[in-house]
C-alpha cells in the first residue's frame, strides 16, 4: 500500500510539472484539482504550496484547501484558513460549511459546531441538503443526538446519507428502540436501505434475547443484497456471536469467501474466544494465513488473549515469539494483551509481564493498570500500591480500574486508613460510584470489618449490575450475617438486576456460614432452571461446604460423586475441609491422597491431614506425613498477624524476631504478661475469699 502511495504521489508530481511547463497551471479546474489530489495523498505540504501559490483563487480553491485539512484532523489550520477566506471576501457555500463541520466533528469541538450552526441559519444554507447533513454528523459524533434528530426534522429534503447518519447516531448511544423505529420510518418513506444503514444497527444485537431481532435484520440484509459487503458481514458475525449463536455466525462467515477481509477473520476469531471454542480460534488465525491475509494487531491481541489458562501456557509463548517475528512487539495492544496472558499464568509469569513492562517504549493506562492488577493479583499488594504512588507521580491517567486494584491492595494488607484516603481520592475524581470502584470499597471495608461502611458505600453506588450486589452479599456472609445476604438477593431480583455465577457463590457461602442447608439446596437446584446459570466447580464446592458445616458428609462425599465432570484441587479441599469437621478420618485419608497427587506443593492438605491424625492419635501416620512433607520440600506457611500504626503495617507470626523494634515490643509483652499474671493472681484470691466468706455463712446458719 505504502508503495502504491508512493507512485501515485509520483505521478501527480509529475502531472504538477507538466502543468506548470505547459503554463495550465494558471487554469482554476487544474489548480483545484491539484490541490484535492494532494490531500488524497497525504501531501498537505504540497498542497499549500500549490494553493498559496495561486495568483487568483476562487470558491472551489478555497473549499479545497479547507476540505483537506479538516479532513486531516487539524482544525486549528482548518480555522485559519476560514478566517482567511472570510478576509478575501469571498462567500461560503454549502461545501465550505460542510468541510468545516467535518474538521469539527472529528475533533469533537460542539460549541466551534454550534457556532458554524448559527452561521448557517444566518446565511440560509441550514436547509440545504449537503451541509445540512454535514450538520447531523457533527452534532452525532459530538454525542448530541437529540440535537441531530431536530436538525434532521428540519431538512426540508434527505437522502440516504442523513438517514444513515442518524441510524448510527441511536446506535452510537445504544438507543435500540430509537434506532429501529429510525429504520422504519426510513423504509416509509421509500428510502433504499444499504450497508450505512444496518452495520450500525447489527452492533446494537448483542445479547442472547436480541437473536430472533439479529434473524430478522439478516433477512434484510439478504432481501437487499447486502450481505457481500465487507462491513455487514464483519458486523453480522459479531451480532450472531454476541446473541449465542455461533452456528449462525459460523454460516455467515463461511458464505462470505468472496469478501473476506482481515477484519472477518478477526470476527470469527473474537466469536470463537466468545464462546471459550480456543481450538478453533488456534485454526482460524492458521487459516486465515493459509488463505494469505496476514494477522493485524486485532488478531494477536485476541490469540495472545486465548493463551491465559494455564495449559496454554506453551501455546502463549509461542504467539509471543511470532509477535517478535512480525516486528509488532511495539504495539501497545499487543504488549497488554501479554502482559494479561503472563499475569494469569503464575508468580513466575509475573516476572515476564514485568519484563515486557519495561521494555515498552510507550505505555498506555491499560498497560499500568495491568501491572497493578498483576501485582495484587499475585499477592503482592505493597508493590501494587508503590506502582500507584509512581502513576501519580508520572501524571499517569487514573481511571475507575486503577481505583479498583489499589482499593483491593488495600483490603489485603488491611490498611483502613490508607483505603480510607484512596476512597476520598476517588470521591475527589468522582468515581467512587462507578461499580468496580463501588465493589472494591465494599470488599476492604467488610473485610476490614466495618460492615456499615461497605453498606453506605453500596448505597452509595449505582446499582445497576451484579457486581455492586455480589461484593454486598459476600460481605453481610462473612460477617455471619446470613438473612441479610439472602434479602439482598432477593432484592436484587426485586430490582431486576441479572445474577451471574458469582452472585451464586456468595449466595450459598452466606447460606453455608449461617447453617441453612434448606435455602442452599433450593439455590442450587433453582439456579440453572430459574435463572439460566449452569452449575460450576465454584458451586459445588459451596455446597460440599454447606453439607460439610452441616454434618452431612455422606451428602458431601455423594455430590462429588455425582459431578459432571472431575474434581478439581478447589473441590477436593472443600471436601477435605468437611472431613475435618466431621472427624471422618478414613475419607480425610482417602481425599488427601488425591488432593497430594493434583498439588505436591501446597502446604495446606499436609497439615489438614496431620492435624487430623494427631487428633485421633495416629502417631505412625502423622510422622510419615512430616517425613514426606520434608522429603518433598515443602513448608508450612506461618500465619501471619499485623497492625495498623500511624498509617503503617507493622506485620508478626509466631516467635517472630524479625521487626525492627522487637526488643521494645518483646519487652511490652512481658510486662503484660506479667500484669495479666497479677490481675488473675488477684482475682483468684477475691474469688477464693469470697468461696470463704459464703463458707462461714453456711456454718452460721447451721449453727443456728
Amino acid at each position: 500500500m505504502k508503495k502504491l502511495h508512493f507512485f501515485t504521489l509520483l505521478g501527480l508530481k509529475a502531472t504538477h510539472c507538466q502543468a506548470i511547463k505547459l503554463g495550465s497551471i494558471a487554469d482554476f479546474y487544474i489548480a483545484n484539482n491539484l490541490i484535492t489530489s494532494y490531500a488524497k495523498c497525504s501531501d498537505l505540504t504540497s498542497a499549500h504550496q500549490l494553493f498559496d501559490g495561486m495568483p487568483h483563487r476562487d470558491t472551489v480553491s478555497w473549499n479545497a484547501i479547507i476540505s483537506a485539512y479538516a479532513n486531516s484532523g487539524h482544525l486549528g489550520t482548518t480555522w485559519k484558513i476560514v478566517s482567511a477566506m472570510r478576509r478575501s471576501e469571498l462567500a461560503f457555500d454549502s461545501h465550505t460549511l460542510g468541510s468545516i463541520l467535518k474538521g469539527v466533528a472529528l475533533a469533537g469541538e460542539l460549541q466551534l459546531g454550534q457556532q458554524m450552526h448559527s452561521l448557517m441559519l444566518k446565511m440560509g444554507l441550514s436547509e440545504n441538503m449537503f451541509s445540512g447533513s454535514a450538520l447531523l454528523d457533527m452534532y452525532v459524533k459530538c454525542g448530541r443526538v437529540n440535537d441531530a434528530h431536530i436538525v434532521f426534522q428540519s431538512m426540508p429534503e434527505r437522502n440516504y446519507v442523513s438517514w444513515n447518519t442518524l441510524v448510527a447516531g441511536y446506535s452510537r448511544v445504544g438507543d435500540r428502540d430509537m434506532a429501529f423505529r429510525v429504520l422504519h420510518c426510513m423504509e416509509l418513506e421509500g428510502v433504499e436501505i444499504d450497508d450505512g444503514t444496518v452495520s450500525p444497527l447489527l452492533t446494537l444485537l448483542d445479547d442472547a434475547e436480541f437473536c430472533w431481532l439479529t434473524m430478522q435484520l439478516h433477512c434484510k440484509i439478504v432481501k437487499h443484497g447486502l450481505e457481500s459487503f465487507n462491513t455487514v458481514c464483519n458486523a453480522s458475525i459479531t451480532a450472531y456471536s454476541d446473541c449465542c449463536s455461533l452456528q449462525d455466525a459460523e454460516r455467515v462467515f463461511d458464505g462470505a469467501v468472496s469478501c473476506r477481509d482481515v477484519v472477518t477473520w478477526n470476527s470469527m476469531l473474537g466469536a470463537y474466544l466468545k464462546h471459550e471454542k480456543e481450538y478453533l480460534a488456534f485454526k482460524v488465525f492458521i487459516d486465515m494465513q493459509n488463505f494469505g491475509f496476514e494477522p493485524d494487531a486485532y488478531t494477536y491481541t485476541g490469540i495472545v488473549g486465548a493463551c491465559s489458562a494455564q495449559e496454554r501456557k506453551s501455546n502463549g509463548k509461542c504467539f509471543h515469539g511470532l509477535v517478535i517475528k512480525s516486528g509488532l512487539e511495539d504495539s501497545v495492544p499487543i504488549s497488554n494483551a501479554l502482559i494479561a496472558m503472563y499475569i494469569r499464568f503464575n508468580d513466575k509469569g509475573m516476572e515476564d509481564a514485568l519484563r515486557i513492562f519495561f521494555s515498552m517504549n510507550l505505555k498506555d493506562g491499560c498497560t499500568w493498570n495491568s501491572i497493578l492488577a498483576g501485582y495484587v493479583q499475585v499477592g503482592l499488594s505493597e508493590d501494587a500500591l508503590r506502582l500507584f504512588l509512581q502513576m501519580r507521580s508520572l501524571v499517569i491517567e487514573i481511571d475507575h480500574y486503577t481505583f479498583s486494584a489499589v482499593i483491593r491492595s488495600c483490603s489485603d494488607l488491611a490498611t483502613l486508613q490508607l483505603g480510607q484516603q484512596v476512597h476520598v481520592l476517588a470521591l475527589k475524581v468522582g468515581l467512587d460510584t462507578n461499580n468496580y470502584v463501588g465493589s472494591s470499597l465494599i470488599f476492604m471495608y467488610s473485610k476490614c470489618g466495618i460492615i456499615e461502611d461497605a453498606r453506605k458505600s453500596f448505597e452509595a453506588t449505582s446499582k445497576d449490575y451484579a457486581i455492586v450486589w455480589n461484593s454486598i452479599i459476600f460481605g453481610y456472609a462473612q460477617h455471619g450475617q446470613g438473612n441479610v445476604a439472602l434479602d439482598l438477593f432477593y432484592l436484587m431480583n426485586e430490582k431486576k438486576v441479572k445474577p451471574d455465577h458469582i452472585t451464586f457463590v456468595a449466595v450459598l457461602t452466606a447460606c453455608s456460614h449461617n447453617g441453612l442447608v434448606e435455602e442452599g439446596c433450593n439455590f442450587i437446584e433453582s439456579m440453572e432452571s430459574d435463572f439460566g446459570i449452569p452449575q460450576l466447580k465454584e458451586h459445588y464446592a459451596c455446597a460440599i461446604d454447606l453439607y460439610g458445616r452441616a454434618g452431612q458428609l455422606e451428602k458431601a462425599k455423594a455430590l462429588v460423586e455425582t459431578m459432571p465432570f472431575e474434581p478439581d484441587a478447589m473441590v477436593l479441599k472443600t471436601l477435605l475441609g468437611a472431613c475435618r469437621f466431621c472427624g471422618d478420618i478414613e475419607l480425610a485419608s482417602e481425599v488427601a491422597k488425591t488432593l497430594l497427587e493434583l498439588e505436591p506443593e501446597d502446604h495446606c492438605s499436609y497439615v489438614i491431614l496431620s492435624e487430623m491424625y494427631g487428633r485421633f492419635k495416629m502417631w505412625n501416620e502423622k510422622a510419615s506425613v512430616t517425613r514426606m512433607m520434608r522429603e518433598r520440600g515443602v513448608k508450612k506457611v506461618p500465619g501471619w498477624s499485623w497492625i495498623e500504626v500511624k498509617n503503617k503495617v507493622h506485620a508478626f507470626n509466631a516467635e517472630d524476631h524479625s521487626h525492627p523494634q522487637c526488643e521494645e515490643i518483646y519487652t511490652q509483652l512481658q510486662q503484660l504478661n506479667q500484669g495479666i499474671k497479677l490481675f488473675d493472681n488477684f482475682v483468684n484470691q477475691m474469688l477464693l475469699q469470697q468461696c470463704l466468706d459464703n463458707l462461714d455463712d453456711c456454718d452460721d446458719k447451721m449453727f443456728l
